[in-house]
């Protein structure tokens, strides 16, 4: 092998045996990617699940013919080839990266996934001189095309316009409950309760340093101790507010986000430069809170501005009437 040189093969140099063999395997994955979706969902969104549970199944029946045709011209022996054996063809992202990112995401992956492979099998076989491989690949193309018709069918049997619309609700509540929520009191706490050390020191000391060395560990404190209260104050059994683990890195993060946002500008040598620009990025912070309330928590705006801007401006002024005195 020759470092730096791929040694996968082009699809073009494929024979018709091994094209039908990376079909075969192509279905058995996304059978099997379709059947995991539908375990993710099964407890919280049942009839999404079903909506999978036959689209694997139309993947077995694909695979099922093919293996039926290969059978017919070249035999038993099916040869292992595949997608990640062949340069250039497209690729599937691992389960756990979209698992975890909600229902319409899921969705979208599985449209996705039935569009790359049509437009992939159209392409290839517009490039292709031998006329039975040509008709291969434009049978495969259309029976890809044939199971997105396949996914809304389905969805018309298994997720009624009621039905969706109530799963999309407890999607949207499941998120909000699992990241908004602790993201958002997070970088309240962040945002806010670093206001006061932060421009005390600044004011006390006019040291940029010594000031961005306070907001720093301020904020990374804040960011763990946040962290490890959400994800131990509540495991989501109960509640149903999810992962804790998702919970204490959404508040963690955000916790620490929210201190540095006003921190970081002491990076700046020069005092005035430094704190004025601190100054915008608490404005902007503050701002960015009322706009999650207002958007995610449904607070009304006039009463997230109260809230947030009132509270963070008399910590504000606390912390520069100390450290100016």
């Amino acid at each position: 092998m020759i470092p730096g040189i791929s040694h996968r093969r082009r699809f073009a140099d494929l024979n018709e045996q091994e094209i039908l063999a990376l079909a075969i395997s192509n279905e058995e994955d996304d059978a099997r990617i379709y059947r995991q979706y539908g375990a993710q969902l099964r407890e919280d969104f049942p009839s999404s699940a079903k909506v999978f549970d036959g689209m694997a199944l139309e993947e077995d029946e694909h695979r099922r013919l093919l293996i039926e045709a290969h059978q017919r011209r070249f035999g038993e022996v099916i040869p292992l080839i595949r997608r990640e054996h062949v340069s250039g063809f497209y690729a599937r992202r691992p389960i756990w990266l979209v698992e975890n990112l909600g229902l319409e995401t899921i969705r979208a992956e599985a449209r996705g996934m039935e569009r790359q492979a049509e437009l992939f099998y159209r392409k290839a076989a517009d490039r292709s001189s031998d006329a039975g491989t040509r008709k291969l690949l434009g049978d495969l193309a259309a029976a890809e095309a044939g199971h997105s018709e396949t996914a809304g069918r389905l969805e018309a049997e298994n997720l009624g316009t009621d039905a969706r619309d109530i799963e999309d609700q407890d999607a949207h509540r499941q998120f909000v409950l699992t990241w908004v929520q602790p993201g958002l009191a997070g970088l309240m706490d962040g945002s806010v309760s670093t206001l006061a050390p932060i421009f005390a020191t600044a004011f006390a000391t006019g040291n940029t340093h010594t000031t961005f060395l306070v907001g720093l560990a301020a904020s990374i404190g804040a960011g763990i101790s946040m962290g490890f209260t959400e994800a131990a104050s509540d495991d989501g059994e109960l509640s149903g507010r999810g992962s804790p683990v998702k919970r204490g890195f959404a508040s963690g993060i955000m916790t620490t986000l929210g201190g540095l946002g006003h921190a970081l500008p002491y990076l700046i040598t020069d005092f005035w430069t430094a704190t004025i620009i601190a100054f915008i990025v608490v404005f902007i912070e503050l701002w960015a809170i009322v706009w999650i309330q207002n958007r995610f928590m449904q607070t009304p705006f006039f009463r997230a501005t109260f809230q947030v801007v009132l509270g963070g401006a008399l910590v504000f002024a606390a912390g520069v009437l100390i450290g100016g005195g």
